[in-house]
C-alpha cells in the first residue's frame, strides 16, 4: 500500500494548501478568441504569473509550481516554439531582480539538454540570485514531462546500483523521490488546471499521488489571485483521509 504523504494535520484536519501546482492552460485559445496570434496569449499568461506569485504569502502557500513548457510542446509549430523560448528568456531576464526583491526563491525542473545555452545560463543565474530567499518557493517546469523525469531518475538510480552505492534490496517507494527533479520539494497538495480541460498532461505524476485536483474553466490569462484564494479555501474544507477512515 502507498504511504500517505507527510502532513502537519491528522486525516480530516488541515488548513489551506502549502504547495500548489498549476497547469497554466488556455493562453492560445484566449488570444484566438480576441483575434490575436497565440503568442499574444502566452505573453499575457506570463504577466499573470506575477500576480499569482504575489498572492501566495497571504494564502499560506509556501510552494508554487507552474507548468511552463512540456516535453510534448516541441510538437507545436516552429514559430510558436521559437516565440516561447524567446518569451522565457525575456521573462527570466526581466523578473529575476523583482522576484529576488520579493523574497521568492526560483528553481527549474525538467531536462535542460535540449534548451539553448543562453536560456540555461539565464535559468542558472535566476536560481543563483534567488537562492538565499525563503518566502515563496517558485518552481518552473520547463521542458518537463513526468514520465521523462521518472525515466531520468531511474537512470540515476541504476547508476548508483551499478556503482555499488545502492543495494537493490533497499529500494522502496521512499527511494525514487530522492532522484526526482523535485527531491527538495514537498509533494503538491493542490493541482489546478485552467481552461476546462480535465487531464493532467504528464505533470508531476509521482508527486501528485495524494493531491487534490481542481479543473476550472477559466483560461490562464484570466486567472486571478481571488480565484486562487477560492480554490485554496475549497481545499481547506475538504476531508483528506489519505486512505484512513474517520474514528
Amino acid at each position: 500500500m502507498a504511504k500517505a504523504p507527510e502532513t502537519d494535520a491528522r486525516p480530516g484536519q488541515h488548513s489551506g494548501p502549502r504547495h500548489v501546482a498549476i497547469i497554466m492552460d488556455g493562453n492560445g485559445r484566449w488570444a484566438q478568441a480576441k483575434g490575436r496570434p497565440r503568442l499574444f496569449g502566452h505573453h499575457a499568461g506570463a504577466r499573470r504569473v506575477r500576480e499569482v506569485v504575489e498572492a501566495c504569502p497571504s494564502l499560506g502557500v509556501k510552494y508554487l509550481t507552474i507548468f511552463a513548457f512540456s516535453t510534448e510542446n516541441w510538437k507545436r509549430t516552429q514559430v510558436e516554439v521559437a516565440g516561447l523560448m524567446s518569451l522565457f528568456r525575456r521573462y527570466i531576464a526581466k523578473e529575476t531582480r523583482a522576484l529576488a526583491a520579493r523574497d521568492v526563491r526560483v528553481r527549474f525542473i525538467g531536462d535542460r539538454v535540449r534548451l539553448d545555452r543562453k536560456l540555461t545560463d539565464l535559468m542558472d543565474r535566476m536560481e543563483l540570485e534567488t537562492a538565499v530567499n525563503d518566502g515563496v518557493n517558485l518552481t518552473i517546469a520547463l521542458n518537463y514531462g513526468g514520465r521523462d523525469e521518472v525515466a531520468r531518475a531511474t537512470q540515476r538510480l541504476a547508476m548508483d546500483v551499478a556503482k555499488g552505492t545502492l543495494d537493490p534490496a533497499d529500494i522502496d517507494e521512499e527511494t525514487l523521490p530522492k532522484y526526482l527533479d523535485t527531491h527538495v520539494l514537498p509533494d503538491p497538495d493542490l493541482v489546478i488546471r485552467t481552461s476546462g480541460e480535465a487531464r493532467i498532461s504528464n505533470f508531476l505524476l509521482w508527486q501528485s499521488a495524494y493531491a487534490e485536483y481542481e479543473f476550472i474553466d477559466t483560461l490562464w490569462p484570466d486567472f486571478t489571485a481571488e480565484e486562487l484564494g477560492r480554490l485554496c479555501a475549497s481545499y481547506g474544507a475538504k476531508d483528506r483521509r489519505f486512505g484512513a477512515v474517520k474514528t
